[in-house]
């Protein structure tokens, strides 16, 4: 057994082996380390363009938190409903991640709750709207970071959100 880290997200795994993907955040395994080599993917000082970038994910993250959550309530399809609820934990995480580059605590939000719409299929097409904006967004933060740790985090969030789009499209 061993214990692992993810760079990205900062939760601790244990297993045999590193997992495909970060039970918590979606990072790929190329962002897990063994405990003892960790280093969250973090920079002390911020550029100011990185923390715009930052605010404004952390706004896009929430949202998209609480539409996947309202969602997962609301549907009847025990399928839909689980990949959702999954959804909005691993957007969770990124939220409560960009606060700590931020140095911020996480504030609560309704925003996002009472955009679900009333059939599977629309929530899905509009989870692959959300999604897309978000791979397009984090490109451009990645572009513009100074930072070779935000580049890393942006990164990461580009990969993970472009996951989502396959596993929405899926069903």
């Amino acid at each position: 057994m061993q214990v692992y880290r993810c760079r990205v997200c900062a939760e601790v795994y244990i297993g045999k082996d590193m997992p495909a993907s970060c039970p918590f955040c979606g990072a790929h395994q190329n962002y897990f380390v063994l405990a003892g080599d960790w280093k969250l993917l973090y920079s002390k000082t911020l550029s100011e363009a990185s923390k715009e970038n930052l605010r404004k994910a952390l706004d896009l993250e929430i949202d998209n938190t609480n539409f996947y959550r309202a969602v997962s309530e609301k549907s009847s399809d025990l399928y839909v409903s689980s990949m959702f609820k999954g959804l909005s934990k691993v957007e969770r995480e990124h939220a409560s991640t960009i606060c700590k580059h931020l140095k911020i605590e996480k504030a609560d939000s309704t925003a996002g709750l009472d955009k679900a719409l009333d059939s599977d299929q629309a929530n899905i097409e509009e989870s692959n709207r959300r999604e897309r904006r978000a791979v397009k967004f984090y490109g451009q933060a990645m572009s513009a970071a100074v930072e070779e740790e935000i580049k890393q985090f942006f990164k990461a969030l580009m990969e993970i959100e472009a996951d989502h789009i396959i596993l929405t499209e899926q069903k």
